[in-house]
């Protein structure tokens, strides 16, 4: 009789979760908010019942093999979720242990990058491979890195940071870290805001997007601003590609990936940005890494996804 498992993505806005089989297909999904819950267990209580109800649709709980759950700041040795700044509970949350006393199912958690990375080795474009990143673009820069077919976690769980890695020193402040110059700070959606604000007050040229008042402008605005051929846009995307470009390139030495996986919102700005990052990649290079590392876009379906993910740490 077959299994199935459980994938949950703990956003700070909405949580996602469904039933996954063992070639990834996502067969029930739902999702509830997050944000709204300020007790970790009336959000339990609530993912409780919500999943019971998809959990019956595949035969009951004795066909479940496991939960796996992605979260910001989970940690995989603990099953923690450690000091999160976008989520409504504070300090370290014991969630592992909460669903799995709630559930009666064996839970694994890690960050959401992580839990990325796992679904896109065992689903998607990293299928066969042994070493690569994984890239999110979105609000943020999520990241794993997979090295010689594992997972790197580090002594306390959380390595692979790579959004927080300082690209350019004494640069742009990060409003939740206070970080000067994290590659966060430039190649997130906000990033390319923060940008497309600075070049526009920076110069007098004229641009479609001096149309839009500044509290509604949005990397989406900026995209579709570039695609009609608005040099302001397309020069927003060109610099956000040299700086992703060039932090990429400083972890091609690190950790020698067969190739960079770029998921995320941004990603579907196409070449626009996927052109430049290509090429100050090569361009910060040195020879011995040069022209052999691949820049894939995800092929997981974006809304699956996180689900996929999560789901994949029960198959490990």
């Amino acid at each position: 009789m077959d299994s199935f498992v459980v994938g949950v993505d703990i956003g700070g806005t909405g949580t996602k979760f469904g039933i996954v089989d063992n070639v990834g297909n996502v067969l029930f999904s739902s999702e509830m908010s997050t944000k709204k819950h300020e007790q970790i267990n009336t959000f339990i209580d609530e993912l409780y019942e919500k999943l019971s109800e998809l959990i019956e649709k595949v035969g009951g709980f004795g066909r479940i093999k496991g939960i796996g759950v992605g979260a910001p700041n989970g940690n995989i040795y603990t099953g923690t979720i450690e000091y999160a700044p976008n989520l409504p509970w504070r300090g370290i949350v014991p969630i592992a242990k909460l669903l799995q006393d709630k559930f009666k199912l064996p839970v694994r958690l890690t960050n959401d990058a992580n839990a990325a990375a796992v679904g896109e080795m065992m689903y998607g474009a990293a299928k066969g491979m042994k070493d690569f990143i994984m890239i999110t673009l979105g609000t943020g820069v999520g990241s794993g890195i997979v090295a010689n077919g594992q997972l790197v976690y580090g002594h306390d769980g959380f390595a692979g940071e790579l959004g927080h890695t300082i690209i350019i020193p004494e640069g742009r402040q990060h409003p939740n870290t206070d970080q000067k110059g994290c590659l966060e700070s430039y190649a997130s959606a906000t990033g390319v805001t923060m940008t497309a604000i600075e070049l526009l007050k920076n110069s007098d040229r004229p641009s479609l997007l001096r149309d839009i008042p500044l509290d509604q402008l949005n990397s989406k605005v900026v995209f579709e601003a570039a695609n009609k051929g608005d040099e302001i846009a397309k020069e927003v995307f060109d610099f956000t590609g040299k700086i992703l470009g060039m932090a990429l390139a400083n972890f091609v030495m690190f950790s020698s990936p067969e190739a960079i996986i770029l998921f995320g919102g941004l990603t579907k700005a196409g070449d626009l940005i996927l052109k430049p990052t290509r090429e100050h990649l090569e361009a910060n290079l040195i020879e011995i890494f040069q022209n052999k590392v691949k820049i894939l876009v995800s092929h997981l379906k974006e809304s699956d996804a996180a689900i996929l993910g999560a789901s994949a740490l029960m198959w490990e």
